[in-house]
């Protein structure tokens, strides 16, 4: 299998000395008293190998978590610790879809869940948010849906395109998923970092939906700290255990002294991400209004660390091409977003995907070196 576009364009920013507007990790860590944690937790010996279902600590601030944000009251064997949210979603799939299932993925999407799809020899079924909205049609997701379909795979605040999904779009999820007996598992690593005034609702909290329904979040985005893996999937404890048991023959555990710093994060630094989204809506607001000074069409995001903008105005065949282009003639690094789509997809061609999680002075230099050059073909 191919490395994933992340890593390619993030090699290609190191070999060229280019600023990096493409993978999505910011450039300052997470608050110094979680990193204290940390320290502490491995001078205290805590480096063997957590318990598979994480730590005791770490398991309860995300019992809280979930119960004083959304009204979620969990047990304990209602959450799993993963090695972030990627494995997470690697045990979902991988815990509950046989060969054969069809899984409704909306696209464009995060580029592993087509891996994971794939290792589980199930088929993908996609249902395409399309710009510039990236409104998710009721019409086409029941359209998707056949007597194969076992799960739908949603993502909400949404990577690529920084859509937060409305009360009618989940409703039209909920009533699709009842109706036709399906679970869902649902991507909220975002769930913090919305922007003018949005606010994330879990699927979970439906009527009817707890049942059917992983939640999937981690520290990575909340606490920008995407380096230490720290991430948990959430739901019936029937659900969970598929999850877990998938997740043990993949890394078992991981983080030792990392789970009871993000306990430490969870339950003492919520004042961080918040002021963290307020910092991310000034850098958003930053680099769409420089990148639509330059002539693109911006598709300004309602949540993530993500900008998307069509390029097709320059005259550049794909996104691919303007991106080569770009590192080539300015030394800027995005990421074109054709990848997150099927095969041959119309609808991605003439997209990229710019973050915004950086330093103000990277984002205007980036700016800076693209205004220096000719954007067109």
């Amino acid at each position: 299998m191919d490395s994933t576009i992340f890593a390619e364009m993030s090699a290609l920013a190191v070999r060229t000395g280019s600023v990096n507007l493409g993978q999505g990790f910011p450039d300052l860590s997470g608050p110094s008293s979680v990193i204290e944690a940390a320290y502490d937790a491995m001078r205290a010996g805590r480096n063997q190998y957590p318990p598979g279902h994480g730590s005791p600590e770490l398991v309860a601030a995300v019992v809280r978590h979930q119960q004083r944000h959304y009204g979620l009251h969990l047990a304990p064997d209602q959450v799993v610790v993963t090695t972030g949210a990627t494995e997470a979603i690697a045990g979902a799939v991988l815990g509950l879809v046989d060969p054969g299932d069809e899984v409704v993925v909306c696209e464009p999407y995060y580029d592993s869940y087509r891996a994971m799809i794939q290792f589980a020899g199930a088929v993908r079924r996609p249902v395409t948010l399309r710009a510039p909205d990236y409104r998710l049609d009721a019409d086409e997701l029941e359209a998707a849906v056949t007597d194969r379909t076992r799960l739908i795979l949603l993502n909400s605040p949404h990577n690529p395109t920084g859509r937060v999904l409305d009360d009618a779009e989940l409703a039209a999820v909920a009533s699709v998923a009842t109706r036709h007996d399906l679970l869902v598992v649902t991507d909220e690593v975002y769930e913090h970092l919305t922007f003018d005034g949005r606010a994330h609702v879990p699927l979970a909290t439906l009527p009817g939906m707890f049942d059917r329904t992983i939640t999937i979040s981690s520290s990575g985005k909340t606490f920008s700290l995407t380096g230490w893996k720290i991430g948990w999937a959430t739901g019936p404890a029937g659900l969970v255990a598929a999850v877990e048991g998938a997740k043990n023959w993949l890394s078992y555990s991981s983080g030792a002294p990392f789970q009871p710093a993000i306990a430490h994060a969870l339950d003492h630094e919520e004042s961080f991400h918040r002021q963290l989204r307020d910092d991310l809506q000034t850098r958003r607001d930053h680099l769409c209004q420089g990148l639509d000074g330059l002539g693109f069409e911006v598709h300004v995001p309602q949540a993530t660390y993500f900008a998307t903008t069509d390029v097709s105005a320059f005259g550049h065949a794909d996104g691919a091409a303007f991106c080569a282009a770009m590192v080539e003639r300015a030394r800027v690094v995005a990421i074109p977003t054709q990848g997150f789509y099927e095969d041959g997809s119309p609808d991605g061609r003439h997209l990229v995907r710019w973050a915004f999680c950086k330093e103000e002075d990277v984002l205007s230099e980036g700016l800076r070196r693209l205004q220096g050059v000719d954007l067109h073909l």
